[in-house]
């Protein structure tokens, strides 16, 4: 695949207006999210953060708890784990930025690239971003890295869309386009959810180059096999679910009719 045209080094020429809502589920990520939390505030940009921490037991939360009264942060829990598709559909629930973007817990993502992901948005260019990770095989390991290519080839086949990394954590949207979609995944299966259903209501996503330090299972990555396997199940569940199942705003399309005779597959 082709990888877009913009550049690593191309920062964006103005701070853009509008609120961002960053969210943050968490883990057991009490090593990295003091520091994830500092460094997103550093960010110039009008924002919130939000962070659910979801069922941590390694002193996520009592470390959220004393950082309770810092400026623009909410911190909200779960009492068991229900993972990260549910972490981040209860941020939403409390989101009142214009834009919203998904933070991993673990600094795998340089929130430095923050302001290049709104940029597109706040122009009015695009409803959707993704930032592309860098291919580095080696940093990666060869099954992250070969599942990673085959769940966006995948994508672009069923979807009929050219994105180039699928899997990336780093994905940008409108809320009013999140609000619009019913979201129902629990686990990180939520990235193909999401991409499936913002494609199936024909949205095209914007894509900038993004910077990426990843870290192996030993340092604490949760990724798993099962967790490929449901990616690839749910790109194939939502490329023929009804659309009225996940869209609110399917009465109101003029294809759409009674018994859903007329839908559109994009």
């Amino acid at each position: 695949m082709n990888q877009p045209t913009l550049t690593q080094d191309e920062a964006p020429e103005h701070v853009p207006q509008g609120m961002l809502s960053v969210i943050i589920p968490v883990l057991n990520e009490a090593g990295s999210i003091e520091r994830v939390i500092r460094t997103v505030q550093e960010v110039p940009l009008l924002k919130e953060i939000i962070v659910v921490d979801d069922g941590s037991t390694d002193g996520t939360r009592e470390l959220l708890s004393k950082l309770a009264s810092a400026p623009n942060l909410k911190t909200l829990s779960h009492e068991r784990t229900r993972g990260k598709g549910a972490a981040i559909r209860t941020a939403l629930a409390s989101a009142s930025g214009e834009f919203v973007v998904i933070q991993d817990a673990d600094l795998e993502y340089d929130p430095g690239d923050l302001p290049a992901l709104i940029v597109p948005l706040a122009a009015g260019e695009a409803d959707a971003v993704y930032g592309v990770r860098q291919h580095d095989t080696a940093a990666r390991g060869l099954a992250l890295f070969v599942g990673a290519r085959m769940l966006t080839l995948l994508t672009n086949l069923l979807y009929g869309c050219r994105i180039h990394d699928e899997a990336t954590c780093y994905k940008a949207f409108r809320r009013s386009l999140l609000n619009r979609i019913v979201l129902d995944r629990d686990g990180f299966d939520f990235c193909p959810e999401v991409t499936a259903k913002i494609c199936r209501l024909g949205k095209k996503i914007r894509e900038v180059p993004i910077s990426y330090h990843p870290r192996s299972v030993t340092q604490g990555k949760k990724l798993r096999p099962s967790d490929g396997f449901a990616a690839v199940l749910t790109l194939l569940r939502y490329r023929f679910a009804p659309r009225r199942q996940f869209d609110r705003a399917f009465s109101a399309d003029p294809y759409a009719t009674a018994g859903a005779i007329g839908e559109r597959n994009r």
